[in-house]
């Protein structure tokens, strides 16, 4: 199998979606990889270390997306990528289409088979090749957050830890799991006081017992989350529901009741945030204030620590891109059903219930019959 590789085009995307390793163990399995050349530059990774690996450089991301079988990303193809997809070609990056239907209805139309990371799961029911990008956002939603409460950027001039006789920033986290736990966690050890609130109880009842004192776990409804993001200097959006838009938990009326120069992290942003006024933003421009509160809601948060991240990335990636080059993908989801969720789109179906839902548009099993294009199939959800 040929598999490429091309230098991201995201703005201030720095992570590149395989390391020397990847390329050194496809190649000793028989297959092409094809590098563009540049591609890990952003995460500190030479050209050279790519070719002594045995990969093959090529100039440009077109050829890439000519020669390869199979197209391995970080993040989903831009606009300016979309022409170059070809029908029978498999992608394999983060999609999070019930945020963009654009892109969704761009690939649909391209013919390509579209295997999406945040929604594959293992054996657990976890999401694995989405948890450690979850993990690096969670703490740099600390991270900036803390940056943006300072009077400079516009937030209320807080020091997120306090100082003696000076009580620290109250923090609220909406959603419980791993962007959320991690945020909880950072926020914690600096000293902030920090509720998190979630509608899992039993997940409520594991970070009860695991974070320090002073971490409070709330049941999430709308009147704890109105208190606690009216109490806040600092709210974080944490939301995920797989594949799907995340719901709208803070209302743009809601603003005019927060601190001024309160802020609002949106992780959620990639799913379409979970905070009504949120819009995606980039690291150039990561922050716009509304009603006096400011909003950071930068799409591709784990860009910036573009080498912490591709590693982390791609510790979890590479197995299933081994497996996809040895078997093919089909061949893998017949035999994985976790791997099977990941197929949100297949040559011009829609093979997620959440993406379809998300749009109206038909869903079928990538498993179905039904042939090439999605206008044949009856059934909707």
């Amino acid at each position: 199998m040929i598999v490429g590789v091309p230098k991201e085009v995201k703005s201030d995307e720095y992570r590149v979606a395989m390391l020397p390793v990847g390329a050194e163990e496809l190649t000793a399995a028989g297959h092409t990889v094809l590098i563009e050349e540049g591609a890990g530059l952003g995460s500190g990774i030479v050209d050279s270390l790519y070719s002594a690996a045995g990969a093959t450089f090529v100039p440009d991301a077109a050829t890439i997306w000519k020669e390869a079988d199979l197209v391995v990303k970080v993040k989903e193809p831009q606009a300016s990528e979309w022409p170059h997809m070809r029908a029978g070609q498999t992608l394999f990056t983060y999609f999070h289409f019930a945020a963009n239907e654009e892109l969704t209805r761009a690939v649909i139309a391209s013919g390509i088979t579209a295997i999406a990371y945040e929604t594959i799961r293992d054996t657990k029911g976890t999401l694995p090749l989405l948890t450690p990008m979850s993990e690096v956002a969670g703490r740099m939603s600390i991270q900036e957050g803390a940056k943006y409460l300072e009077r400079p950027q516009e937030g209320r001039g807080i020091l997120l830890a306090g100082v003696p006789g000076v009580a620290p920033a109250e923090v609220a986290v909406l959603g419980g799991g791993i962007v959320g736990s991690n945020a909880a966690k950072v926020a914690a050890g600096l000293g902030a006081n920090v509720k998190i609130l979630d509608i899992n109880l039993d997940r409520l009842r594991y970070l009860d017992d695991i974070m320090p004192p002073n971490v409070t776990t709330l049941y999430s409804d709308r009147h704890t989350i109105l208190d606690s993001v009216i109490n806040a200097d600092l709210v974080i959006g944490a939301i995920l529901i797989t594949g799907a838009r995340a719901p709208r938990l803070v209302r743009r009326e809601d603003l005019a009741r927060m601190k001024p120069g309160a802020v609002i992290v949106d992780v959620a942003i990639d799913q379409g945030g979970c905070i009504e006024t949120s819009r995606p933003t980039t690291h150039r421009e990561p922050t716009y204030l509304i009603d006096g509160i400011v909003h950071y809601c930068v799409t591709n948060m784990p860009g910036a620590v573009g080498r912490t991240s591709t590693y982390a990335l791609n510790n979890v990636t590479l197995p299933y891109v081994l497996q996809i080059a040895r078997t093919g993908w089909e061949a893998f989801a017949r035999t994985s059903p976790g791997f099977a969720q990941g197929v949100n789109i297949d040559r011009g179906r829609v093979t997620n219930e959440a993406v379809a839902a998300t749009f109206g548009l038909p869903y079928v099993g990538w498993d179905s019959p039904v042939g090439l294009g999605g206008a044949s199939v009856t059934t909707t959800h």
